[in-house]
């Protein structure tokens, strides 16, 4: 999509849908319907959403790849804050007992609201002399080659034009007009199989051209699949599923104060330590390697106090609920962590003016460990 819409179109465009279909939303809560009317339309706009939100995504991972490496981590830093955001309102909801229906709209406004400010920043971004210094780098070095490569395609053209007319000259005496009609019709023929020619070429160019930047970049979009794969297999399919050892009014706080804020504070702070600490370096061989090492989460997780079904298959190492959330701390930090090394780390692995696409492409390993570790999910939930 990078080569067909431009960045403003897809950014831009993407941020009024997105708001639309939330505005959408919000009005719905207080329109009179059944509820499983409601809830299908509610699932039509978050389909919606998420297309939008992906094709968003992606778009800005590559936009931010063509700034230093710190942006990176900045701009994965305030995802995370997204999450903690979201679990401090589910806190503060059952705190203060509200009823579903002022709940779902107070769910509905705030996206509202954040989409707007985040709407008029990117605009407020162009006007940044900061920012079109490195916006405008990559442009001029794309309207160069672009230019370049024009210029070689005519000269092409025009060479095989001078020749045909050289040949039908040669070919023909002043005097017989048929001959050199038909040289005429000759050189026009050529001309667009050059041009059908150059056009091949760029395609099957621009194809390799993508393999040799994921080639480039495949620790990094192997490290990104990994962690997501080892994180949602557990989170939240699993984790939100597990019992405290206490009764009382701790119950109701429990799942959300040590599954999600827990998970999503302890993320947000390993997305922000990289902008202060970036270790293994990107060379290092080591870095692979502790994102493997990750796993070791999945069965220290399966081993806590959970229950889905009256019969349990694996034994309950971890009863207590400082152990559950000990671990919940540990395995949030490093996924924060190790996620945004590896989506700042791989547009430097590539040539500058290939930045963008490697940020774009680091979002397309990023949704397939999110997918993976989902369907992971399932079997492990009958393990337990």
């Amino acid at each position: 999509m990078n080569y067909w819409i431009s960045e403003a179109m897809r950014v831009g465009g993407s941020l009024v849908f997105i708001l639309l279909l939330f505005i959408l939303t919000t009005v719905l809560v207080k329109v009179e319907m059944d509820t499983e009317r409601f809830f299908s339309v509610t699932m039509a706009t978050i389909w919606f959403i998420n297309s939008f939100g992906a094709v968003l995504q992606g778009s800005l991972f590559g936009l931010v790849g063509m700034f230093p490496q710190k942006y990176s981590s900045i701009f994965m830093s305030g995802q995370g804050l997204a999450g903690t955001f979201a679990a401090i309102a589910m806190l503060l909801s059952i705190a203060r007992n509200v009823d579903m229906t002022s709940m779902a709209l107070g769910y509905f406004v705030t996206p509202c609201v954040g989409t707007l400010f985040t709407f008029f920043c990117y605009l407020l971004l162009r006007r940044l002399e900061f920012a079109e210094y490195y916006l405008d780098k990559s442009g001029k070095y794309e309207g160069y080659t672009t230019d370049e490569l024009l210029t070689v395609e005519s000269s092409a053209v025009g060479n095989d034009k001078l020749n045909s007319h050289t040949n039908a000259s040669v070919a023909s005496s002043p005097n017989e007009d048929g001959a050199l009609q038909e040289g005429k019709v000759d050189v026009t023929k050529q001309a667009f199989v050059s041009l059908e020619q150059v056009e091949k070429n760029q395609a099957k160019s621009s194809v390799i051209e993508v393999f040799k930047k994921i080639f480039q970049i495949w620790v990094m979009a192997f490290c990104v699949t990994f962690v997501f794969t080892v994180t949602l297999a557990v989170f939240p399919a699993i984790t939100a599923n597990v019992q405290t050892m206490y009764t009382g009014d701790w119950e109701r706080y429990f799942i959300c104060v040590c599954c999600f804020l827990t998970f999503n504070l302890n993320d947000w702070l390993g997305r922000t330590i990289t902008t202060c600490v970036r270790w293994p370096r990107k060379e290092s061989r080591l870095f692979p390697l502790l994102v493997v090492s990750r796993v070791v989460f999945i069965p220290l997780l399966l081993l806590c106090n959970i229950k889905i079904s009256n019969v349990r298959h694996l034994p309950v190492l971890f009863y207590h609920d400082a152990a559950f959330t000990v671990i919940m701390a540990l395995f949030s930090l490093s996924s924060g962590y190790f996620v945004c090394l590896s989506m700042s780390y791989a547009p430097q692995m590539v040539d500058g003016k290939d930045a963008e696409t490697a940020g774009a492409l680091m979002t397309f390993f990023l949704a397939l460990g999110l997918s993976i570790g989902a369907l992971l999910s399932f079997p492990l939930r009958i393990l337990v």
